[in-house]
């Protein structure tokens, strides 16, 4: 019966190539039990997007602590896809969050992987249901990206990048130097996850500390309600101001150039 079902497409994510290499080795041992094809293997998170623009997966196979991007956040930016592949993580930390992943119907590996351990994970892959990542930020750590979907693509936005971030409707903006990003997120969600590189100034908007000069009047062309005596935060590197409500004028006080 196993002959009749496609095999799972699978990209091995492990920043140690012998780690790739042992996943490989059993793999083809598991051929026979459950029939596997590796479209291919990337270094970390960053690598195994790019590889996923062109060659899609089925399961990826990520260890959790890498360089440049790990396999937490690797996770959440494939929840953008339509239809994101499931995520088995391998790890060699057996207290890394693992009540928390078994409780959102991940599965994971711990190093050195079994055999037997890998069959079940990649049996319980093929049911798995993107709903199942959607607490991962709960035990993650704050993303270094954030990320959209454009022609089927996934593009990453660095946080460190980020101007400002501004909620309008059920959309957040996300502002660069170079242009605007709208993303579906929460900006409550965005404040708690990024404490420390963004500061709120109205109830709809962060801004980036690195990014933010100073404050001045507004002009009387700006009068608009609920600024803190018309009070606008100058950004570096925009010609745009933005309002400060007079609920978070403490802003003010605080700012250090």
């Amino acid at each position: 019966m196993n002959a009749q079902k496609p095999a799972l497409r699978l990209l091995i994510v492990d920043d140690e190539a012998p780690a790739r290499r042992r996943l490989r080795e059993l793999l083809a041992d598991c051929a026979s039990v459950l029939p596997v094809d590796v479209v291919g293997e990337a270094g970390n998170g960053l690598d195994a997007l790019r590889l996923l623009d062109g060659q899609p997966a089925d399961v990826v196979l990520a260890d959790i602590r890498m360089p440049s991007m790990g396999g937490i956040e690797l996770a959440r930016h494939l929840q953008q896809l339509p239809e994101p592949p499931a995520i088995i993580f391998t790890t060699a930390y057996g207290d890394f969050a693992i009540q928390a992943f078994e409780a959102n119907a991940v599965d994971y590996l711990l190093k050195p992987v079994r055999a037997e351990r890998l069959v079940n994970g990649l049996r319980k892959a093929r049911a798995l249901q993107a709903a199942a990542m959607a607490d991962l930020s709960q035990v993650a750590g704050a993303r270094a990206h954030l990320s959209i979907v454009e022609r089927g693509k996934i593009v990453l936005i660095p946080v460190n990048e980020v101007i400002y971030l501004k909620a309008e409707l059920k959309y957040v903006t996300v502002r660069t130097c170079d242009r605007e990003y709208l993303i579906e997120e929460s900006l409550t969600r965005l404040e708690r996850e990024h404490a420390e590189r963004f500061v709120r100034i109205h109830r709809n908007c962060l801004v980036a500390r690195a990014h933010l000069a100073g404050f001045e009047k507004a002009s009387a062309q700006s009068d608009k309600e609920d600024t803190a005596g018309h009070w606008v935060a100058v950004l570096k590197g925009l010609d745009e101001t933005l309002p400060v409500s007079r609920r978070h004028i403490h802003v003010l006080r605080d700012f250090k150039p």
